[in-house]
């Protein structure tokens, strides 16, 4: 089972040294000011040794181990000048600022990483297995394997995914998806680990193991996004090390030219120490990993699983979305509204009920639902093979035998032209054909509704400037029309009886536009959620090629949130830049003041610190973004109600 990474010796320390250099540095002015003598010295040697022995050793075991010239080599080059030049509290000063001004910034960026970390303490330590005997059993969660029944009381943590096999029940779902209110279960509902149930006593069969549920898979993305490092990330780093040359070699050439222009070595090397302060790019350096990870850490906590933070900042820049329909913009709940049979009727749904038995597709569900209300055992399909945007063939006792959309229908030669068939067609209503070679056995029409929220989503993004939406479905024009109006679409906007390949060159051609997002759920839509300038995987259970594919996961099935976090993302890019701005406009000021008017060491290190400080603190301000609580008030967005059962692609 993951758990928190542990603490090094370095960080736990890194508080009682700062309290330390504190502490020395009162002693010290203490000394200076009211008693001079012991308290001066006693006070300045604690400071050197807590803060500037520690910074030293830091900055000497990146410059030799990893050959790199650390911010933290300039501070002690600074100090040791001050006090090579007979100002010793100067340098107190600045260590004891520079101490205090890391374990700030350790201890908020510590914030966002627990935000983070806090969803490995979700998931409880143990669960309670039934046995075949019906007695009941608490055993360790990670010793639980696929298939187990397991006996959840109210009030207890689900302990892996599962489905609900046995009551009904509400069940809090707000650490996993962000859905403020509970969420009633009934048998054959989804149950993710870590959420609670609330009021009944359940029994579920696990799905996943503790390796491959819910928490698992997020922390697994929480980790690649820790290590997936943002472009505007990787230019502050890079900046910060090219930089810090530059300092070194400017603050060099300062005490020559100082020293050549007559001033005394002492004087010279002083004024070098403080432009090395002033021109420190400590700020710029943690001004956007400060303001990342506690955007990552919000969007997670919110709902909202972005792969690193180069996907949150793409986000900011998309310019258009497009949608895949079933089980995205629609809930992918259907149910069987219309059939014909050139057999039996009963026959006919057991053949297709076994053909669909290994697939979970929502029409396949649906199919099955209807073969179980009605009795039927789903007859022996061997051989299954699932074949894209088309559909599914087996075999059966009495030989192939195949199911599918007008593609399949039309591959495999069959004609749909009876009086039933035609019926069927004429719908607006998804239909499957069943048969066998040229051979049409049957049809069913199956319906699916729009998601409560896909409306509202759909509006906040239009809202908020997003120049252009797309629907992109591999079902029948006149289906997609139906839905798309329904949520907004104009007829420009809707694209159907798409392959896989049609809707990656779809998706190409609006991303030579600028900026564009793909947001889908299924094995099919993976090629596309590739193809985007970020994927955006729809729901927790959405397919596990998709949740690979894409660059953002929605944990829960409410659009709402992909509109969150657009915003989140707009603000994340809105506070890096002000972050940049403030950083580079203070030490400007500070190497200014520093060249031309004899600015003092410790002013320009209170300057260089408490900017730090401030932009850390500015990027904190992230963690309190909306998208952890704005679901209700998302909701109320303007919608277009729906009232009629909806068309669900097979695709």
């Amino acid at each position: 089972m993951p758990s928190t990474a542990p603490v090094s010796l370095e960080e736990r320390l890194m508080l009682p040294l700062t309290l330390a250099a504190s502490f020395g540095m009162a002693a010290a002015f203490f000394g200076t000011f009211v008693l001079p003598g012991i308290w001066l010295t006693a006070g300045l040697a604690l400071v050197y040794l807590a803060a500037g022995l520690p910074t030293g050793l830091r900055a000497l075991g990146a410059l030799f181990k990893d050959h790199v010239l650390d911010i933290d080599l300039l501070m002690i080059i600074a100090a040791l000048a001050a006090l090579a030049v007979g100002a010793p509290l100067e340098g107190a000063v600045l260590l004891t600022l520079f101490s205090i001004s890391g374990t700030l910034e350790h201890r908020a960026m510590g914030r966002a990483r627990r935000a983070i970390e806090a969803l490995m303490a979700l998931r409880p330590e143990t669960a309670l297995r039934l046995s075949a005997t019906g007695a009941t059993e608490e055993i360790p969660v990670v010793a639980l394997r696929e298939g187990d029944l397991l006996v959840l009381r109210p009030g207890s943590r689900v302990p892996v995914d599962g489905v609900l096999v046995t009551g009904e029940g509400t069940v809090d779902e707000a650490t996993i998806t962000g859905e403020s209110m509970p969420v009633s279960k009934a048998p054959g509902a989804k149950l993710f680990e870590a959420t609670v149930n609330l009021n009944s006593v359940l029994t579920m069969r696990a799905s996943a193991t503790v390796e491959s549920s819910t928490v698992a898979r997020m922390i697994d993305m929480v980790t690649e996004a820790q290590a997936a490092r943002a472009p505007s990330e990787t230019f502050s780093a890079w900046f910060g090390q090219r930089y810090t040359v530059a300092v070194l070699l400017g603050a060099t050439l300062a005490f020559v030219v100082l020293w050549g222009m007559g001033a005394s070595a002492s004087d010279a090397l002083y004024r070098a120490a403080v432009l090395l302060v002033a021109a420190s790019p400590c700020a710029v350096v943690i001004s956007v990993p400060a303001a990342m990870l506690s955007a990552l850490a919000a969007a997670a906590r919110g709902g909202v699983l972005f792969k690193g933070g180069a996907a949150l900042e793409a986000l900011a820049e998309v310019k258009s979305f497009s949608f895949d329909k079933t089980g995205t913009l629609t809930t992918g709940v259907a149910e069987v509204t219309d059939l014909t049979s050139e057999t039996p009727e009963g026959r006919m749904l057991a053949l297709l009920s076994g053909l669909e038995a290994q697939s979970e597709h929502p029409i396949a569900a649906a199919i099955r639902r209807r073969a179980e209300a009605e009795g039927l055992a789903p007859a022996a399909i061997r051989d299954v093979v699932t074949h894209p945007s088309e559909g599914i063939t087996g075999i059966d006792e009495e030989g192939p035998i195949w199911a599918g959309n007008q593609r399949m229908l039309e591959r495999m030669g069959a004609r749909a032209d009876t009086a039933g068939a035609q019926r069927l067609k004429a719908s607006a209503q998804t239909v499957t054909w069943i048969g066998r070679g040229a051979q049409l056995i049957g049809g069913v029409t199956v319906a699916d509704r729009p998601r409560p929220s896909s409306a509202a989503g759909l509006s906040q993004l239009r809202a908020a400037g997003v120049a252009h939406l797309a629907l992109m479905t591999g079902d029948r024009r006149p289906v997609a029309e139906r839905i798309g109006r329904e949520l907004g679409f104009s007829d420009t906007e809707i694209n159907a009886e798409l392959l896989p390949e049609d809707k990656v060159r779809l998706v190409a051609a609006l991303a030579e536009k600028g900026r564009t997002a793909f947001v889908g759920d299924g094995v099919n839509d993976a090629a596309a959620l590739a193809r985007a300038d970020v994927g955006v995987a729809m729901g927790v259970a959405g397919s596990e090629v998709a949740l690979q594919a894409a660059d953002v996961a929605l944990l829960s099935e409410d659009m709402t949130r992909l509109a969150a976090a657009r915003k989140l993302a707009l603000r994340t890019r809105r506070i890096i830049r002000q972050n940049l701005g403030f950083a580079l406009a203070m030490m400007v000021l500070l190497m200014i003041s520093a060249l031309f008017f004899d600015l003092p060491l410790p002013l320009a290190v209170i300057g260089h610190e408490g900017g730090t400080v401030l932009v850390v603190l500015n990027g904190l301000r992230l963690l309190a973004d909306p998208i952890r609580n704005d679901l209700g008030a998302a909701r109320k967005a303007p919608s277009h109600p729906s009232s009629q059962p909806q068309e669900v692609s097979h695709v």
